[in-house]
């Protein structure tokens, strides 16, 4: 109901779904949620870095690496830094350690919510495709920021050697892992008699088992599940069938959209607990306001500052090597600095801080930490996430240069899946196509474009025929996906669930 009271007053869902949870908060007789930290990474990360990663397109984090790699790991350091300083200068108590785990916490912006927000505005793909890529890589940087501050604060120290060796392991470890598991699990689909039930099945245990093998070796176990998902991503059409990908689509959609409603629904939940654990830490309410909304501030103009930044070293860059777009302008960056809406993984990360050290004595500031978190979330969702709708139609960013014009393309895809569809019938089905009538209406479809159901009375032989031109058109298309960077590669996919659509049909004849 809060979905659909979203989508009614175009509001985006995660902003909804955390004020009424706050609320919900507040009637009395409503328990107090309490979840194990240890669980919260494995239970909510796997799954949603694993189906950001599998949607994302390969080509266009390639395309746009240089301004994605800057945001995703060169900004959020940068801004853990900043964190850790204001916080060390203006909030009493906290150590630089204390302050780079705030900042590794509130440092990653959250794809889910900018996602369900830039659905209701049109924004250049372009835009969309750095903020997707950012999303899926500054989790793994942030976090592993988080790993080593939790450590520092836990032991006291902080060996600079040890750490570049851990960070090393971590990384290179983490994507090692995620394509070895991976390959693993594609060759498991490979092998094994599945159908569409068990590849669903095994898709959605892939991320939680990529996971827990990666984090039981001490590497990163974020990079190892997003790592993986770009790898089963790319090859998905070598060892899934196009039901299986037709009904995993629908299933993840469905499962990821769970998860994410009950994340933001579990920030307003958690709030009077929070609260309540201020008093530990000798803070006031007001206090800790303050704190929450210094960090906001300081995040929202780091942020849009570092977008600027970008646009310069592009500037300058331009003179020396090729850059993905010379000329990137003023009003993307904005808008790029004004996406920084905070959500699920700094909440799970945050909540993931143990109650205590490993001397038993509690963890410094935990509470605070929790809450300063919670005012960042809550603020950037509705102060940025309200307003960006109406920032995005008052830019007027105008038409997408990077690509065709949405009319052209489709008939670019279309006349090209036709003509590729007639050839391979007339060359290699030539025989066939004289003996049948249907494959000669196929023909005549194709020629005019058209796309109708497939004959009913169509028979085993023509049906095997058509089922390989349907490959073959799809083994085109891919390969126009990655010969022509003209064509978008949303629209691509579209085209190429329609194919497994039509081969549905055919096989259900």
């Amino acid at each position: 109901m809060l979905i659909m009271l979203a989508n009614t007053i175009r509001v985006a869902y995660p902003v909804i779904l955390v004020v009424a949870g706050l609320l919900i908060s507040f009637f009395p007789g409503v328990p107090v949620l309490h979840m194990d930290p240890e669980l919260i990474f494995a239970l909510f990360l796997p799954p949603l870095l694993y189906e950001a990663a599998w949607v994302i397109s390969w080509r266009e984090l390639w395309r746009w690496r240089r301004i994605i790699g800057s945001f995703a790991f060169v900004v959020v350091f940068l801004t853990a830094m900043s964190v850790a300083f204001v916080a060390n200068k203006f909030i009493p108590g906290f150590s630089l350690a204390l302050g780079f785990l705030l900042g590794g916490i509130v440092s990653p912006p959250d794809a889910v919510s900018a996602s369900a927000i830039l659905k209701f505005v049109k924004v250049p793909r372009r835009m969309s495709s750095i903020l997707e890529g950012e999303s899926l890589l500054n989790d793994a940087s942030s976090l592993i920021i988080f790993r080593f501050a939790l450590i520092s604060v836990g032991t006291g120290q902080f060996i600079w050697h040890q750490a570049a060796l851990s960070f090393v392991w971590m990384v290179v470890g983490g994507v090692g892992i995620g394509l070895l598991v991976g390959w693993m699990f594609m060759m498991a689909h490979k092998k094994l008699p599945t159908d569409a039930n068990m590849d669903i099945i095994m898709t959605i245990i892939t991320p939680y088992f990529i996971y827990i093998v990666a984090e039981e070796v001490h590497s990163s176990g974020v990079l190892a599940v997003v790592s993986g998902g770009l790898f089963l991503s790319h090859f998905q059409h070598r060892f899934l069938s196009s039901t299986s990908r037709l009904r995993g689509v629908n299933v993840w959609q469905s499962f990821v959209f769970v998860l994410n409603g009950l994340v933001f629904l579990l920030i307003g939940l958690e709030l009077p607990e929070i609260t309540a654990g201020l008093r530990a830490d000798n803070v006031s309410f007001n206090e800790a306001i303050g704190y929450g909304l210094l960090i906001t501030a300081l995040l929202i103009l780091g942020r849009i500052l570092s977008a600027y930044g970008a646009v310069i070293v592009t500037i300058i860059a331009r003179n020396f090597i090729k850059v993905a777009d010379p000329n990137p302008g003023f009003k993307g960056p904005l808008l790029l600095g004004w996406t920084g809406m905070r959500g699920v993984v700094s909440l799970a990360a945050a909540l993931s801080i143990p109650v205590q050290l490993s001397d038993g004595s509690p963890f410094p500031h935990r509470n605070l930490i929790l809450f300063i978190t919670f005012v960042v979330i809550l603020t950037t969702l509705l102060l940025q996430g309200l307003t960006l709708p109406l920032i995005i139609r008052r830019m007027k960013l105008g038409a997408d240069k990077d690509y065709l014009p949405e009319e052209e393309a489709h008939e670019t895809i279309r006349k090209g899946l036709a003509r590729n569809g007639i050839h391979h019938l007339q060359t290699d089905y030539a025989q066939h196509l004289q003996r049948h009538k249907s494959l000669q209406q196929m023909a005549i479809k194709w020629n005019a474009t058209l796309t109708e159901e497939p004959d009913p009375a169509m028979s085993a032989e023509c049906k095997a025929v058509c089922i390989d031109l349907l490959e073959r058109q799809r083994v085109w298309l891919l390969q126009m996906n990655r010969d022509d960077q003209h064509l978008d590669e949303e629209m691509i996919r579209a085209y190429l669930r329609q194919i497994d659509i039509e081969e549905e049909k055919l096989r259900f004849l």
